[in-house]
């Protein structure tokens, strides 16, 4: 009996020792993105479109915190914005009222939150009509990286890639609710990596042959599903809404809504390319098609760094 109460009050100290352990690495993260209204190049050609972004930007920076973290975040609305603008944060338990209203142009607002999930989160403009502020752009993905290193299996390569439907006419809210898109997107351009599509294209994904691929997949849609799928690949893992407890295992493709996300890893044994599109093949054939290359000379920069969402 002795014995037993010791043993349990060695566990309970290792328990405490490790929430306190936990407690220290825990920290605040200060952000603050600016809303903007501009105009952007939505292809491989330079076309023009009139967008409203974080940071001037579609999607959005890339924000990455760690389970546990307090996020302070700070948005700013343009003094030159025509329209209110606000932050949704799909990674926060907060008020929704008080903390994702909408700010007029030249004010700002500033909220707290506990990161208390891993996985990799959508984010967006939440103001009236939210359906036009997601499709002219105001989008982005939140990255909670685990608190246990060991967690997840280390990746060699991280992307991020947001898709997104494209309607001609970024004043038509009509034809926004009827969802008549023109185009889908990746990471807010028309076959943006992919040169087999589009010979315009100058950019596309790298990786050398048996490294371990993470994608960070978010659907900001505002209307459109995503059967998100590696063409001579298959996902070794695929995690809903990026949590490790999630974790599927040899999958063909996975479903991911407007609104949601999921994080993938993919190893190719080969050379040679993958291309990574959504099987819903208008949404493909109208410009979600990213190429992966996988060679032996793979810029070293791709995938790394501020090259996980090359623009």
């Amino acid at each position: 009996m002795k014995q037993r109460k010791l043993m349990g009050l060695a566990l309970a100290g290792l328990t405490a020792l490790s929430l306190l352990a936990f407690q220290a690495q825990a920290k605040t993260v200060k952000v603050t993105l600016h809303a903007t209204e501009v105009d952007l190049p939505i292809d491989n050609k330079g076309t023009m479109y009139k967008t409203w972004t974080f940071d001037g930007k579609v999607p959005g920076p890339v924000v990455r915190v760690t389970e546990g973290d307090t996020v302070e975040f700070t948005l700013i609305n343009d003094k030159s914005s025509k329209n209110s603008h606000s932050m949704d944060f799909h990674a926060a338990r907060v008020d929704v009222v008080k903390d994702f209203g909408s700010i007029k142009p030249g004010e700002s607002k500033t909220f707290t939150y506990t990161a208390d999930y891993p996985g990799v989160f959508f984010y967006h403009c939440g103001s009236d009509p939210m359906i036009q502020h997601i499709a002219r752009g105001m989008f982005g993905a939140i990255i909670v990286d685990p608190k246990d290193p060991k967690a997840m299996p280390k990746a060699d390569r991280e992307y991020v890639i947001v898709q997104s439907e494209l309607y001609a006419n970024p004043d038509a809210k009509e034809d926004m609710m009827a969802n008549k898109w023109s185009n889908v997107m990746f990471n807010g351009g028309i076959f943006k990596y992919d040169p087999v599509h589009d010979p315009a294209a100058t950019r596309w994904l790298q990786a050398k042959p048996g490294e371990r691929v993470r994608i960070y997949f978010v659907n900001a849609g505002p209307n459109e599903f995503s059967s998100f799928h590696p063409i001579a690949g298959i996902w070794d893992r695929v995690y809903a809404s990026g949590n490790p407890k999630n974790v599927q295992h040899g999958l063909q493709s996975f479903t991911v809504g407007p609104g949601d996300a999921a994080t993938f890893d993919l190893i190719s044994p080969v050379e040679g390319a993958n291309a990574i599109v959504t099987h819903s093949l208008k949404g493909a054939l109208t410009g979600a098609i990213a190429v992966l290359m996988y060679s032996d000379d793979a810029d070293p920069k791709m995938g790394r760094g501020e090259q996980i969402l090359v623009r």
